[in-house]
């Protein structure tokens, strides 16, 4: 046996608390599966100064929320949720670790998290990695993976990544600590999430303003993703062997791992970012800590493979439409969408007047060639769709557009590659509460300040916390003084990524210095495709209008498969009428015409570990053709039954088939 030593990258305290399952636990936070479902979300006792536990239940319930529909039409209770095969109201017992993970520098503060469930049972151990989805905090995987290893009794291990909830207002100098309460930035030491390195002239100049740590930390998190995840399973591994859980005290004093990846399952799990985080670390991994890996939605940026074709019945995509990064396709969808809203068949209302004002300028500035409104908008969004983003998307993206949501993921995800600082205010944006009536930045209020980290998702505008765009120019605004939508922050977001102006010209100067800066943070956090052979299942919906499968899922896979040939064991599961965020299914209109991918996502999970301790065969990669639930006579919604969602099948159909043919081509059926 080995002794067992804490990890060198674990800096600071190791916090640990108990829950007994009753008026608090691991999975609901005390909420239970009712709580969960509540529209009504736990208010704190004192909102200017809320309990740790207070945070920590508010961060439980919205992050799971966030990720999850909770309607019970949805399927939520019945086939899916914290008492769905497990029984009782979804309380687990258990115990949390938390902890930093650091390079030294005291810049990275990477947050880890273990829950062992008191139903542990160390002959047969298991251990799921639940890294955050998007730029959540530690409890940003709660709902998905968290929810999945716990109601089976097996250890959880989380990370933030590096990206969740630090977030330094200037105003205040107020940081996040590591249990999400807040405190002096110069006196928090090394409990300190994120601290900015703005100075105090630029907190003069620009009152009100917001660092957050995804954008702001200069540390360019993402590079680091996969490492995160596997310090993840060492920190676990370390937790599991202190003599108070499993670890063996020798008569010379010595504390012995009884623990190792040689009798426990390592399952490298997540969605959204949380998956393409664990498809990292299974690329990384020297140490064999990883035997399996079942994500779903992985924002992964796989390096680009020229020789790759994507087939999708007669449709092909070459390079370079598929492969694109994240900031490629977002800073392009921020530009064009807005005027795409106004195509007749989305069924937007014909006075979108910032659509019509963003068609104009558009057509203006020669990105756009048609002369009529409805024949831009149809250009626009013919320029999205020859970009390698799947028609299916087309008819998401409205409400995403409407929600800022690529704007947002652009601002964040531009200012993280080039490893900008909060005071570079790049493109003139910044992060701020703003004013009701003069739309200018405000102080945030310190019961603001300190529900950010229990209701923030880590990228503005969330919150109370928005996007704030400085030096508007003349044409920012139309003669009839409608907004067009930050065109020209669009615009320079654009270049960034591209390398050239709105004509068409090379960037120059500053302007090209910056671009460079953001392609070498982008080229840091490509990924291989070579997962040493390890079983692996990514699962995707077809109709996700945030990572395109075509730039994500659907190129790694090609690339696997080029890389590990015959070596290959990833499997591929693409599922007909799922998008990426299953909470919106609960709206109207969501609702009668998508499924939740969480369900697949789970079954995933259960035929990977079923995999991997009994070994059953995982099934081919095949697409999975659901039935949305429509909408009845009367115009109801009839709720979400087993009916609607086949199982991933053992033996898929020949029209079914995912293939990987003649060495170069990746056929998915239509």
């Amino acid at each position: 046996m080995t002794i067992n030593k804490k990890p060198d990258f674990i800096t600071g305290k190791i916090l640990k608390q108990i829950y007994d399952g009753k008026t608090d636990d691991l999975l609901t936070a005390g909420l239970g599966k009712d709580g969960l479902a509540d529209t009504v979300a736990p208010a704190f006792q004192d909102p200017e100064n809320p309990a740790a536990s207070e945070l920590r239940r508010l961060a439980v319930y919205s992050n799971y929320r966030g990720i999850v529909d909770t309607s019970w039409a949805g399927g939520y209770g019945c086939l899916y949720g914290p008492a769905v095969g497990a029984g009782g109201d979804g309380k687990i017992p258990g115990k949390e670790y938390l902890a930093y993970s650091d390079d030294g520098t005291g810049k990275q503060k990477v947050t880890l998290m273990v829950q062992i469930p008191d139903a542990f049972d160390p002959k047969n151990a298991c251990i799921v990695t639940a890294p955050s989805s998007g730029s959540r905090g530690i409890y940003g995987a709660i709902g998905t993976a968290g929810e999945w290893g716990l109601k089976r009794g097996f250890v959880v291990v989380y990370t933030d990544k590096g990206t969740g909830m630090g977030i330094h207002d200037l105003d205040s100098n107020a940081v996040n600590l590591i249990n999400g309460q807040r405190a002096d930035a110069d006196t928090a030491g090394e409990d300190c999430n994120f601290k900015s390195d703005a100075d105090r002239q630029f907190i003069e100049n620009h009152p009100h303003r917001l660092a957050f740590k995804h954008a702001h930390s200069q540390q360019n998190p993402e590079k680091d993703w996969g490492r995160n995840v596997l310090q993840a399973v060492r920190f676990a591994f370390y937790v599991l062997n202190l003599e108070e859980n499993f670890g063996k005290r020798t008569d010379s004093g010595e504390v012995l791992q009884t623990l190792s990846p040689d009798n426990t399952v390592v399952i490298a799990s997540g969605i959204s970012n949380g998956g393409a985080a664990s498809l990292r670390a299974a690329e990384q991994d020297t140490e064999y800590l990883i035997h399996g890996i079942a994500v779903s939605e992985p924002n992964v940026s796989p390096q680009a493979k020229e020789s790759l074709i994507i087939r999708q019945g007669d449709k092909e995509w070459a390079y370079p439409n598929h492969s694109r990064s994240l900031l490629d396709c977002c800073t392009l969808l921020n530009l064009y969408q807005p005027c795409t809203n106004l195509a007749a068949e989305l069924g937007i209302p014909a006075d979108d007047f910032a659509g019509t004002i963003r068609c104009a300028y558009l057509k203006d500035m020669g990105l756009l060639k048609s002369d009529t409104i409805e024949a831009q908008a149809r250009e626009a969004q013919e320029i999205i769709n020859n970009y390698g983003i799947l028609t299916e998307q087309n008819m998401i993206q409205p409400f995403h557009s409407r929600a800022g949501i690529a704007e947002s993921l652009a601002v964040t995800y531009t200012n993280a590659y080039g490893r900008f600082s909060v005071m570079d205010m790049l493109c003139g944006y910044s992060f701020a509460a703003i004013h009701a009536e003069t739309k200018m930045p405000t102080a945030m209020t310190q019961a603001q300040s300190a529900a950010l980290f229990s209701i923030g998702n880590g990228i503005p505008p969330t919150g109370s916390v928005t996007l704030f765009r400085e030096k508007f120019q003349d044409s920012s605004v139309s003669s009839s003084g409608i907004s067009n939508r930050n065109l020209e922050g669009a615009l320079c977001l654009r270049s960034l990524v591209t390398g050239k102006d709105a004509a068409g010209n090379p960037l120059t100067g500053e302007a090209r210095e910056k671009h460079e800066r953001v392609m070498k943070g982008i080229s840091e956090i490509r990924c291989s495709g070579n997962l040493h052979g390890l079983p692996a299942i990514i699962v995707h919906g077809r109709n996700d209008a945030i990572l395109p499968p075509n730039h994500t899922s659907r190129a790694y896979y090609g690339l696997n498969n080029l890389t590990e040939a015959a070596e290959s064991n990833l499997h591929y599961y693409e599922v007909l009428n799922a998008h990426h965020l299953d909470a919106l299914n609960a709206l109207p209109g969501f609702n009668s015409a998508y499924i939740p991918l969480h369900y697949y996502y789970i079954q995933a999970l259960d035929l990977m570990y079923d995999h991997l301790r009994n070994g059953k065969t995982l099934p081919p990669s095949q697409l999975i053709r659901t039935v949305p639930r429509g909408v009845n006579e009367d115009g109801t919604v009839p709720p979400l039954a087993a009916d609607h969602l086949p199982d991933i099948s053992p033996d898929p159909a020949d029209e079914n088939s995912i293939e990987f043919v003649n060495a170069t081509t990746l056929a998915i059926p239509e």
